[in-house]
């Protein structure tokens, strides 16, 4: 049986450390905190997907080593679907530790070996599946190419392509774009597909409008500081963050495509799916680490009761 969602993304070691004010350089400081689980963009989206009682598969990529195994593990925990997670031979597992202070401020460090990400030859493995889902959403940190195959995959199956961030090969930016239905940027993403700044509100909906003409029917903007612009054939509309105590912003875009793509996967209207995205977007920023924490009660404590009406 094959899932609604197929997410093709990054899968990490998740390590979260939480201290009371970041060292400076030759200084230590304490630990308040640690956390290690389950990580990496499209783990986070897959997590989400799934609290949210919508059934979830992965495409990505571990080391053969036991942190590997121990995430594939914890995702099948999740209710996760993990046939398609590689056991890559010859790499380590991806590392990500994401250090947050008192203040919410953020320094992240990486280690994301090349074998860690997603091959053309990992993407056609899983061309069922892909197929056969609602939706597909394709984490452009991944390499342009298998990116652009499982897009090429689903649109022709009739699956739903929700592209999220900008491709890092710009040369396949058009024929990315020309394959999905939803497209989910941040500000400095928006720039790189459109070479504009996106600033304000104003600025965001003739960038949204540009992209729309490019290929998606959604464009889903981040106006850094103030909220998100949604852009469709219903209308554009402007949903302000949501105020909340915010620990640390790491994983609030992914549990926001997420919520959108579970919303829009069970045929809820936009209003509704865009407010679900932004409240799932705000619950994560008030804990520590990526992983999101969602269900039906906290999406309805944060849902935005307001949203401004842009034109296009």
């Amino acid at each position: 049986m094959f899932s609604e969602v197929v997410v093709v993304g990054q899968i990490a070691r998740d390590l979260v450390i939480e201290v009371p004010d970041a060292p400076g350089e030759d200084s230590s400081a304490p630990v308040k905190h640690r956390k290690e689980m389950l990580g990496g963009k499209g783990a986070n989206q897959a997590v989400a997907l799934s609290q949210l009682g919508v059934g979830v598969s992965l495409v990505g990529v571990v080391g053969a080593d036991r942190t590997g195994d121990a995430l594939r593990a914890q995702a099948r925990a999740d209710r996760i679907g993990t046939s398609h997670v590689v056991r890559r031979p010859g790499t380590e597992t991806a590392l990500l530790i994401d250090v947050v202070d008192d203040r919410g401020r953020r320094r992240y460090l990486e280690h994301v070996p090349e074998g860690t990400l997603v091959t053309e030859t990992d993407v056609f493995a899983a061309s069922a599946p892909i197929s056969a889902a609602g939706s597909l959403i394709v984490q452009l940190q991944q390499p342009a190419a298998p990116a652009l195959l499982a897009a090429r995959l689903a649109h022709t199956a009739g699956t739903r392509v929700v592209l999220d961030g900008a491709p890092q090969d710009d040369t396949l930016t058009t024929d990315l774009l020309a394959l999905a239905d939803v497209l989910r940027a941040d500000g400095h993403e928006a720039e790189l597909l459109t070479g504009r700044p996106v600033a304000d509100i104003a600025s965001a909906a003739r960038a949204a409008a540009d992209l729309r003409r490019r290929g998606p029917s959604l464009v889903v903007l981040e106006v850094a500081g103030r909220g998100n612009l949604f852009a469709g054939p219903e209308g554009s509309w402007f949903v302000p963050h949501v105020r909340t105590q915010v620990v640390d912003p790491t994983g609030a875009g992914d549990a926001l495509i997420a919520t959108l793509t579970a919303a829009l996967t069970r045929r809820r209207p936009l209003e509704t799916a865009a407010c679900l995205a932004v409240a799932a977007a705000a619950a994560t920023t008030e804990h520590a680490g990526g992983r999101p924490h969602l269900s039906p009660q906290e999406l309805d404590r944060l849902r935005p009761r307001r949203l401004e009406t842009v034109d296009a």
